[in-house]
Order: C-alpha cells, then structure tokens, then sequence
C-alpha cells in the first residue's frame, strides 16, 4: 500500500512539473455548492458562498450569511447544519455532522433503494437497520450556528450547538454534543469536549475549555459588530463573484495570450 502510495504521488508530481515545462495552463471547476442524496443546499439571495468553499447536502444559510474560502460545510449523514443571520463561517474552517444516529433510516433520502453506506464505511443502512454514533444527550445529531456568529479560520464544528452573538476563534475545535449559549467569547485555540456545556456572557479558552472572565457590555457589542463587518466584506465579495463561475474569464485571458489550457 505504501509503494503505491508513493509510486501515484510520483507520477501525479512527474505529470506536474511537465505541464509546467510545457506552458500548458491548468483551470478547475470547483462546485461551491453540492447536492447531495437529494439534498440541495439553501442559501438566499444575499448569502455569500466563496468560489473555493464546499457546502454540502442539508445546509440552510440564513440572509446575509456566509462561508468563506477553503470552507467546507458537509451535511451528508442526514442531519441538517443551519447557519444563523449574518453569521460567518471563515477562511479554512470545518463544520459537520456526526455519521449516523436514532431516526435515520426514516430520514435517509434512500431507504428505499437496498443496503447502502456512506464514504467513511460508518452509519450503514441496510433492511431497515442502523449502526452509528447517537449522542447520549438523545437529540439529532445536527449543527445549529445562531445569529450574528463568527466562527473563525481553521476551526471544527462537529454536531454541536452555537447560540446567538457568539465569537469562536480561529483554530477552536468545539466537538458532538456541546452547547455553546449565547454572548460567549472562545480564545483561538480552545477546545470544547464533548457534551460540555459553555453558559452565557463568558469568556472562555484553553484546552480543554475553562473560564477567565465575564463579559463586558463592549465585548458583547463587539461580537455583533464583528459580525457585521463580515457580512459587509461578504457583499462586496458577493458583488464580484458570478453564480455561473468565472472561468470562462480566465479561458478567455489565455486565448488572448495563446496559451492552450486543460481542465484539471
């Protein structure tokens, strides 16, 4: 397995570094958004998806929301993630869902289609069976980001719940079963175990999660206006970015320079 490892890496760096001698440009089709087991991802008019983010299967953005490059937000257990108003998921960050729990044969979009799995190999259906992870708690195993919440670069959401005016910082990990309440503050870096509970108007960081302080009433403003201001650079990106993809663009600024280009 190793060998083939390595031999694959080999030939895809080997074909590489010959397009690049050739001049021969390479252009992607990137789907920001993807159906998935008939699940179409919802997003409204004013909600911002980067070209470069991936949001997938049961996902609800609310106005003004956004997801921004490198993001990947994957509903595809068959429970749903709901991002609130005007809140943000950022640059490189993680959100989804536990593989499988209590309900989800009568929720899977193919019950009715024989024994089937998901990619991980986890939360098999097959003859009206599951097997999977259920959170001890006994609720759906989904991902709730309330309104006015910011949640910042390189950090994981896992089947959690994030209350209004809350601010996660970058690289926080907040993993199944916790409850983040509203007006809360994690420092970059935290991490929230599983099935803990981070009450309202704290500050909180460290590894694994504790407290350092209450909230000011201009640090509960901030998280808003934080917000808000990623919502307003979300429009003026939102402005620029065409639903129907901008690489025609580029293909048409490589024949003008008569390079030839191959989807890559």
């Amino acid at each position: 397995m190793a060998t083939k490892a390595v031999v694959g890496r080999g030939l895809r760096e080997a074909g590489a570094a010959l397009k690049h001698a050739s001049g021969m440009e390479v252009f992607t089709r990137h789907r920001p958004k993807m159906t998935f087991l008939n699940q179409k991802p919802f997003q409204t008019n004013d909600t911002f998806i980067a070209p470069t983010a991936s949001v997938i299967g049961n996902v609800t953005n609310w106005d003004e929301s956004s997801v921004w490059y490198n993001a990947v937000v994957r509903a595809d257990s068959g429970f749903p993630i709901t991002i609130g108003f005007c809140s943000n998921v950022q640059e490189g960050a993680v959100v989804t869902t536990l593989s499988c729990a209590k309900g989800a044969v009568s929720g899977d979009p193919l019950k009715g289609a024989g024994a089937h799995t998901n990619a991980s190999g986890e939360g098999v259906v097959a003859a009206g069976g599951e097997v999977g992870k259920v959170l001890d708690t006994g609720f759906p195993p989904v991902t709730h980001i309330g309104h006015y919440c910011s949640i910042g670069s390189g950090s994981v959401l896992v089947s959690c719940r994030v209350d209004d005016f809350c601010d996660i910082g970058d690289k926080c990990t907040i993993l199944e079963g916790a409850w983040v309440e509203s007006h809360v503050i994690l420092e970059p870096g935290s991490v929230v175990p599983p099935y803990t509970r981070i009450p309202s108007g704290g500050r909180w960081g460290g590894n694994p999660v504790k407290f350092l302080g209450e909230l000011g009433d201009g640090a509960k403003d901030g998280i808003k206006k934080k917000a808000e201001g990623r919502g307003v650079m979300a429009k003026e990106h939102l402005v620029e970015f065409l639903p129907v993809g901008s690489t025609y663009l580029h293909l048409e600024d490589l024949e003008r320079e008569g390079k030839t280009a191959i989807q890559g």
